[in-house]
């Protein structure tokens, strides 16, 4: 199957064939005649298969005819970079037809937005509170809309934004398309679902489980030792681009000064930072300028590299559903990836439950000539830091409806770890020093 299947405008077939796309993916075989048939659709798939070009180009069909100049299709995200990502594939993908987008988020004045507006566009790609603000300022007229777009709608929702959802809904017109694209399905998306989509059509591509283009290792490791670890590994093991997730704000930034010290090629992202810093991060990262991005989870979902070949959780996440989208930024589309995990002990009931979702117990491994016995520093020592708990993580909460939710997901095909001609069977116990719980599965590798 090729695109010309689907009797697109000429124009968009050029920009099509300009963006060097040849095959639908999947998500798009499956959406993109219903959207065009002017159906709802509540379509779940993980990120890197293609999504966002599933809806972008049957909008840009849908409007090819009627008005210009007026809003007509609204995109909602839960992020900046996400906004930006879709309001950049928009451009590529419509270059040769004339219709215009414009983003809309915080961070940022919004002058040039509300110009942008003025001026005349046909799709908005907005994150709900500055969408709400403009609407409120009487800047943004949505009485047109004739297709809404939620994507990443389970993320939006963790982030709190179903009241703002829920305050734009009421000023759309009712008569309209509506689009809504998850890569899970808790049950508060299916309630969304459920009460904004008529009749919709479910399009699903794979499970709510990790890419089997991603290979998984934990590294077990006490919290005072993973900064030494971390930068240990990128130094042995070949690397070329590496997203590294930190728990916090401080962390992140703390982490990438600390490897730019020692040599490394690092920026970092988080949500203090301006919205021009943290561009300049992304496109540094993306060019190569930078070798690591050191992130928040602002990022998980926000970030379009289709190179990245490791994700390293510095911090475990916070739920089974944050591990999926973390490492849903590496093994994008036919690439693999490799995804590390450092350990604390508070975190063993958490691989647990990733080794539910997984199908599989997650390959254990130690790195050699790196000495795990090294004692915490006391308060004062290194950094100057107290050891105060306020400064170390807590352990990862996982809740039993979360487990269990989880526990029934059918686990991927797997594949050999692309380390493995690197990995030879070693020890057994836990690294950490001696007298510290166990994890109770599992040998472990010690990796050179």
């Amino acid at each position: 199957m090729n695109f010309k299947s689907f009797n697109l405008h000429p124009h968009i077939e050029s920009g099509i064939s300009a963006i060097g796309y040849e095959a639908p993916t999947p998500i798009q075989t499956q959406a993109i005649p219903s959207i065009l048939q002017k159906r709802d659709v509540m379509g779940q798939a993980q990120t890197g298969t293609g999504k966002t070009a599933a809806f972008v180009l049957p909008i840009l069909q849908r409007l090819m005819e009627g008005p210009r100049r007026r809003v007509r299709a609204l995109i909602m995200a839960p992020t900046r970079e996400l906004a930006e990502q879709t309001h950049e594939a928009i451009g590529q993908l419509g270059r040769y037809t004339k219709l215009k987008s414009v983003t809309i988020y915080g961070g940022v004045n919004q002058n040039p937005q509300i110009s942008k507006l003025r001026s005349g566009t046909e799709i908005i790609v907005a994150c709900p509170g500055r969408l709400i603000d403009l609407m409120d300022q009487g800047m943004i007229d949505l009485s047109r809309i004739e297709v809404l777009v939620l994507d990443e709608a389970d993320r939006m929702l963790d982030m709190g934004f179903l009241p703002d959802i829920r305050n734009i809904l009421k000023r759309l017109p009712v008569q309209r398309q509506t689009l809504l694209f998850s890569a899970t399905m808790p049950d508060d998306v299916r309630d969304l679902a459920e009460s904004i989509l008529r009749n919709p059509v479910i399009v699903q591509v794979g499970d709510a489980v990790p890419v089997s283009t991603v290979s998984h290792a934990i590294y077990p490791v006490d919290q005072h030792l993973k900064t030494s670890l971390l930068m240990k590994i990128l130094d042995c093991t070949d690397m070329t681009s590496v997203l590294v997730f930190t728990r916090t704000k401080d962390r992140a930034t703390r982490l990438a000064k600390q490897m730019k010290k020692s040599g490394f090629l690092v920026a970092s992202i988080q949500g203090d930072l301006s919205q021009n810093k943290r561009q300049e991060a992304l496109d540094g990262f993306r060019s190569g300028k930078y070798h690591v991005l050191v992130a928040t989870d602002i990022a998980a979902r926000g970030i379009d590299v289709s190179k990245i070949s490791h994700v390293i959780n510095f911090d475990m996440p916070d739920t089974v559903d944050a591990y999926t989208h973390r490492i849903g930024r590496t093994g994008r589309a036919t690439c693999t990836g490799d995804a590390f995990t450092f350990v604390t002990r508070p975190d063993r009931a958490f691989v647990w439950a990733i080794e539910n979702v997984l199908g599989e117990k997650l390959e254990r491994r130690i790195l050699e000539n790196f000495d795990y016995t090294i004692p915490a520093p006391e308060a004062g020592e290194g950094s100057g830091r107290s050891r105060r708990p306020g400064n170390r993580p807590g352990p990862t909460k996982v809740s039993k409806n979360t487990v269990e939710r989880h526990a029934h997901s059918s686990p991927p095909a797997s594949r050999p770890s692309s380390g493995a001609r690197r990995v030879r069977r070693d020890l057994s116990q836990f690294p950490f020093p001696a007298g510290s719980p166990q994890l109770k599965s599992g040998r472990f590798r010690s990796v050179r």
